[in-house]
């Protein structure tokens, strides 16, 4: 990503610097001679305009004077003075303008309608590993820049949030180059940081670059804190960023936060895969569903002659996780850049991990049994064993009865034999769709 405090040097072009051919038609606004002036201040090394830095927000012009709304909190204090002074000076050439000044733009969010908890997203999608430096953060802000990118067309408050829960190494902030301060709503909660149209919320923005020098009981604290009383503008997705390994902050997030499904990422090294392993464990024995994994680092593509390396050699281990692969991210410097939420700031393989995220969620989500399906969620015990035993005795032998409920439905085997005076069902199969979905498929003998 460019530098913005590199988008306008001390050789700015002078707004009397003006090249007659590019005079805007007389029948043009006020505002857009503006524009077209404006569009001159460049720094004349990286060709770069204030349009291009996105600096300038909205021109308008009144009783022939200029106001320029610009976003200029990157820049340092000095250039901020340099930066204005040359826009003021090309906007006051402009014709139809005889005055110019430039206003910050107001960085306090908007503090209407906001909700207070993680749980008022949508969905939580969590992004965990079980060692550092596998590139969990990475993938986590590379996710959640994707999809929100992905819902350019969505119009409003941001429609995808970043939770950095790494609260002993919170390095999100630094990493898609979001920056404070950290505005409070009426009632003292945390708003999350604007980062481009992506909601940031991290330990880092609040604790002014101080050490975390916590112990667990502290760090469960502040976390859960931050879990309840951070004020959300009601995003679509949540993406959290997990501590590393399965201790007790990463046990307070399962939990004390919604969950609805977790990304795993790890390097196809068997040690990592390995502890990614027993990462799966913990996630099933919470009732957090598994998404699948992101093989990061396997590969590195030779710049000089095109060809791909694998950097741990043998077998991939992942397959033995038994887990949809999400996406095989190679060693790429591209993914080291800055993110962004925006389609041309993201790197290659980013749409199609957001993609990859997105469907298996459906699959994993999306309840859709056959229409003479036994319906059991929601219902009494009695009413339960009503339905089944009805629709069990219509069925001839060798025909399927399919069942759909909000609990373990291992018992019902145990009652249609007694139903049908049976020693052995032909099959009898449990799967269980989500944490609150399960199906059942019983043959009549």
């Amino acid at each position: 990503m460019t530098d913005p405090t590199a988008d306008i040097s001390d050789d700015a072009v002078d707004a009397d610097e003006t090249d007659e051919t590019d005079e805007p038609n007389a029948q043009k606004s006020s505002a857009d001679a503006v524009e077209v002036a404006l569009r001159k201040v460049r720094d004349p090394e990286a060709g770069v305009s204030v349009f291009e830095a996105g600096v300038v927000e909205d021109v308008t012009v009144a009783d022939e004077t200029a106001t320029i709304t610009a976003d200029l909190r990157e820049f340092p204090r000095d250039a901020v003075e340099r930066v204005s002074a040359a826009m003021v000076r090309a906007a006051s050439d402009a014709p139809g303008v005889s005055n110019a000044r430039v206003e910050q733009v107001d960085p306090s969010p908007d503090l209407d309608g906001r909700s207070s908890g993680i749980e008022t997203a949508d969905r939580v999608i969590a992004v965990a590993s079980t060692k550092g430096g596998v590139g969990k953060t990475t993938v986590a802000t590379t996710l959640a820049c994707a999809l929100a990118a992905g819902d350019s067309d969505s119009q409003g408050s941001p429609s995808v949030g970043l939770f950095d829960a790494d609260i002993y190494g919170p390095n999100v902030p630094e990493v898609i180059g979001a920056s404070g301060p950290v505005y409070s709503d009426d009632d003292g909660n945390p708003v999350p940081v604007d980062a481009g149209g992506l909601e940031v919320m991290s330990m880092a923005l609040l604790s002014d670059d101080g050490p975390l020098a916590w112990r667990g009981a502290m760090a469960h604290a502040a976390l859960s804190d931050l879990f309840e009383t951070t004020a959300w503008s009601g995003p679509d997705t949540v993406v959290v960023d997990m501590p590393p390994g399965t201790g007790d902050v990463a046990l307070t997030t399962l939990q004390e936060v919604p969950v609805d499904g977790v990304v795993l990422v790890t390097t196809p090294f068997h040690a990592a895969v390995s502890d990614t392993g027993r990462a799966l464990e913990l996630f099933e024995e919470n009732d957090v569903p598994v998404l699948g994994v992101v093989s990061n680092m396997g590969e590195f593509v030779c710049d000089e002659c095109g060809t791909p390396h694998n950097l741990f050699g043998g077998d991939d281990p992942i397959e033995a996780l038994d887990m949809p692969i999400l996406a095989e991210l190679p060693f790429d410097p591209e993914m080291q850049s800055t993110p962004a939420p925006r389609a041309d700031a993201l790197p290659e393989h980013a749409d199609d991990l957001a993609a990859a995220v997105d469907e298996r969620y459906e699959e994993v989500w999306s309840v859709d049994p056959p229409a003479d399906a036994v319906d059991l969620r929601g219902l009494d015990p009695e009413t339960r064993t009503e339905r089944v035993e009805e629709r069990f005795r219509e069925l001839d032998a060798g025909e399927e009865c399919f069942i759909v409920s909000d609990r373990d439905p291992a018992p019902v085997r145990g009652f249609l034999l007694d139903l049908v005076d049976a020693d052995e069902l032909p099959s009898f199969r449990v799967k269980r769709q989500n944490p609150e979905t399960w199906f059942a498929r019983a043959t009549r003998p």
